[in-house]
């Protein structure tokens, strides 16, 4: 397991920071909403990225998730990054971003709940490999250990989920022509030099180096994550030109990079009633504290800290809170 110390954390206070929020729903908006301005082949080719990316996920029902979409109910799901290799190989790394997102559409409120990539846990399906980093539990169990550890660690249900894959990225940002993104700091990496404030045009590889760089982040993993949302939100601002969606090697590259157990139809029904939520976006996270057990660095998250994410996800929900009891 990776023994590298985490860099930095953040304040404990909650972050008003909406970006997940926004990639959340521009994926949503790619895949559905600008298909509704065209006709004929551009749907089509979205329906057809939408079924190369559905994988039901083994602990989610879709049929839950159709009837509270159906009804207008608060949903949850759990966002899911990977900056390793390509989604269905045997060896599928660890996810860098793990984050519990629920949409209120009747408060029209959406939480978003940052987790430790390095939180220390019990694996939900895997005793043998426990106790882990929560971040491996999509190394030895896929998406569905995933979402159960989650589940079993804060008592919150999960009704979808969303994997993207950063190393999937090249491809399309190349095909769409290469992106421009402004970067938060000044850095060199693996042959490319970035100035903070300043806008770039990268192609496929150089987006990759600024989107990989960790050790030199002052903010460590979580400067990491702002930088992936960074160029995630300029792909999917170019992939919005008409060109983007009648191009089937782009649409190819996209679903290749994702998969979700959403389906069309289900994005379609969050796209035309849930979307007044994503104007009230809270940002928090789950804050841990630095512990070397043996020889292993954690993030150590403690009952107290667990049970208050636990009441604000659960009350974004509309459900009473639950006493948790250490695991």
């Amino acid at each position: 397991m990776d023994t590298e110390q985490q860099e930095y954390r953040r304040p404990r206070h909650p972050q008003k920071k909406h970006h997940w929020g926004r990639w959340f729903w521009g994926v949503i908006g790619v895949l559905v909403l600008i298909a509704l301005f065209f006709a004929g082949k551009a749907w089509m080719n979205v329906r057809n990225a939408t079924s190369k990316m559905y994988t039901p996920s083994g602990a989610t029902s879709s049929a839950e998730l159709s009837s509270k979409l159906g009804d207008g109910k608060p949903v949850s799901f759990l966002l899911l990054g990977t900056d390793t290799g390509a989604l269905g190989r045997s060896y599928k790394g660890r996810t860098d971003t793990m984050m519990v997102m629920t949409v209120n559409p009747q408060k029209k409120k959406t939480t978003i709940v940052s987790i430790p990539r390095d939180m220390r846990v019990n694996l939900a399906g895997d005793s043998e490999n426990s106790p882990a980093k929560i971040n491996a539990a999509y190394t030895y169990g896929g998406v569905k250990e995933a979402i159960n550890t989650v589940k079993d660690y804060f008592h919150v249900p999960i009704n979808g989920y969303l994997l993207v894959n950063m190393g999937g990225l090249e491809k399309a940002i190349d095909q769409v022509g290469g992106i421009t993104v402004t970067s938060p700091l000044t850095f060199s990496y693996d042959g490319y030099s970035f100035t903070e404030g300043q806008a770039t045009e990268m192609n496929g590889a150089k987006a990759l180096a600024f989107s990989r760089m960790r050790h030199e982040d002052p903010q460590g993993d979580y400067g990491r994550q702002q930088r992936q949302r960074l160029v995630i939100m300029a792909l999917l601002k170019e992939s919005t030109s008409y060109k983007s969606i009648l191009n089937n090697d782009f649409l190819d590259s996209v679903s290749s990079m994702a998969q979700t157990d959403l389906t069309m139809s289900n994005m379609t029904q969050l796209a035309a009633h849930y979307r007044g939520a994503v104007g009230n976006v809270k940002s928090d996270h789950a804050q841990g504290k630095s512990a070397n057990i043996n020889g292993i660095s954690y993030e150590v998250v403690s009952l107290a800290e667990r049970q208050r994410v636990s009441n604000e996800l659960r009350q974004s929900l509309g459900l009473s809170k639950v006493t948790l009891s250490e695991e």
